[in-house]
């Protein structure tokens, strides 16, 4: 179902203009085998022409419910599953062993943490009215079921996407994910108890209709229980 969904998603122009293509194909049958019908003089003739109209009428119900269950999958179904049933998430190869060795200088560097204070203290890559995070603030506490509050509205815009990873961690973990422009309002939900305590990195993924993702909006904040 998920492969389905993710090529619906992605070819949807190319479906839809061969659907219309295919519609107008068997409109044209269906208008030629109907005019022989309304010419024809014997009954034979006019039984063959009868049965190339119903079989056009047929093909065109067939195209239609094909068109109908493409909106229903691109425009209903797709908003309310998670980015990762969409998205293609590659995935982390954990018997891969790295080949290359590390020098004194660089083994030293291992030890220099970033403060947690500068990075809990703002936000990051965020542009006022196109990706913002607005709710939860930066550096605020958070527990429980919290709503989401932002803005994803870009040029082309395809659609946004909010994760979350620990701090000082690349390891993102998608949450949700929407297809409708939102400006200034809610984003989504997130229920923080399926978290362990502590610092975490929350962002904001918006991606135009090309797949081409921009530079997240990422918010530092501190999960703790509830």
């Amino acid at each position: 179902m998920e492969a389905i969904l993710r090529f619906s998603i992605l070819y949807a122009p190319l479906i839809y203009l061969l659907l219309a293509v295919g519609a107008l194909f068997v409109i044209r049958r269906l208008l030629r085998s109907w005019r022989e019908g309304r010419a024809a003089v014997f009954g034979l003739e006019r039984e063959m022409a009868q049965r190339r109209t119903n079989q056009a009428v047929a093909l065109l119900v067939i195209v239609l419910l094909i068109g109908l269950g493409e909106v229903a999958l691109t425009s209903f179904l797709a908003p309310s599953l998670p980015a990762r049933s969409i998205l293609t998430t590659p995935t982390v190869n954990l018997l891969t062993v790295p080949t290359n060795t590390l020098s004194p200088e660089m083994i030293a560097t291992l030890g220099e943490v970033t403060p947690v204070a500068s990075r809990m203290s703002e936000t990051m890559g965020c542009i006022p009215g196109q990706i913002m995070l607005t709710f939860p603030q930066p550096a605020s506490e958070v527990s429980g079921q919290i709503t989401l509050e932002g803005t994803a509205d870009i040029p082309n815009f395809g659609f946004y996407k909010y994760e979350v990873a620990p701090l000082n961690s690349d390891l993102w973990s998608t949450i949700q994910a929407g297809r409708k422009v939102v400006q200034d309002g809610e984003l989504g939900f997130w229920d923080t108890t399926t978290l362990t305590p502590g610092d975490y990195l929350l962002r904001l993924v918006v991606t135009d209709n090309e797949g081409k993702a921009l530079p997240p909006c990422v918010v530092p904040l501190r999960v703790v229980a509830k």
